[in-house]
């Protein structure tokens, strides 16, 4: 496992907690693995929620992007790839709590979530334009579904960051809540999940996930085009700008 994640599982909730604050929780390759793992298995492992959170004041800055170039991902089998799949696939019901930024994968990881409780603080941004790449996790037919064509349009062409009340109001997050109580509030979510008849919630998700084939359909699109503008010289300039803009 991972040291910058964490899995515990507790009375039917499998707590799974991003832990590497110092890099403001950005994904590794080996963070892929284990929020694959978590996700993929938990149906089988006899998991009733997943709860999705962070131990810091950022839920995730997205790809770790050094990491990202060092070991692209290649295929189904990438664990980047695998996680994504996982949250479509799944039929456990996932809760997230979010605080401060959740960027690119950390936004539109949240899509694929049935509960998502935020902080005032919380914050939503797809700058993948502006790494020369595209949309992945099925967000180019998921964001539109949820704020509308011309919104989305204003976060991935134009970078604009979605605050909480905006994502509330669009129905990504479900609830905003004070900082303090948050991750009290989600816990609670979970739990009650967990708790009911296990199988008629899984059913339930099944029914509410009726359109699985077309969102898988739209991420292996997405995720042939990502692979590819990754290669690309137009990325590779554009991530050396970022990367000479960190270092300043």
């Amino acid at each position: 496992m991972a040291d910058d994640i964490s899995v515990d599982d507790r009375d039917g909730v499998r707590y799974v907690v991003l832990d590497r604050p110092e890099k403001k929780n950005a994904l590794t390759g080996a963070m892929y693995a284990v929020l694959a793992d978590a996700v993929t298995h938990a149906s089988s492992d006899g998991i009733g929620a997943i709860l999705l959170r962070t131990s810091s004041a950022t839920f995730t800055a997205g790809n770790d992007l050094r990491d990202f170039l060092d070991q692209p991902p290649h295929g189904d089998d990438a664990p980047v790839s695998r996680f994504l799949r996982g949250l479509v696939e799944t039929d456990v019901p996932i809760v997230a709590a979010v605080r401060g930024a959740a960027i690119g994968i950390g936004t539109t990881m949240l899509l694929h979530c049935d509960l998502v409780y935020a902080s005032p603080s919380a914050v939503l941004r797809v700058p993948f334009i502006d790494l020369g790449l595209v949309p992945e996790a099925a967000s180019s037919i998921l964001l539109p579904r949820r704020i509308g064509r011309a919104r989305a349009g204003a976060a991935l062409y134009l970078g604009e960051t979605i605050d909480a009340q905006a994502a509330l109001e669009a129905g990504i997050f479900t609830k905003v809540l004070p900082d303090d109580v948050l991750d009290a509030c989600a816990d609670d979510a979970a739990r009650t999940i967990a708790a009911k008849p296990r199988e008629a919630v899984r059913e339930t998700k099944r029914l509410l996930n009726h359109d699985r084939a077309a969102i898988l359909d739209a991420m292996a699109r997405e995720g042939a085009a990502f692979r590819a503008r990754l290669g690309s010289d137009e990325a590779r300039s554009a991530m050396a700008s970022f990367f000479t803009r960190s270092a300043r």
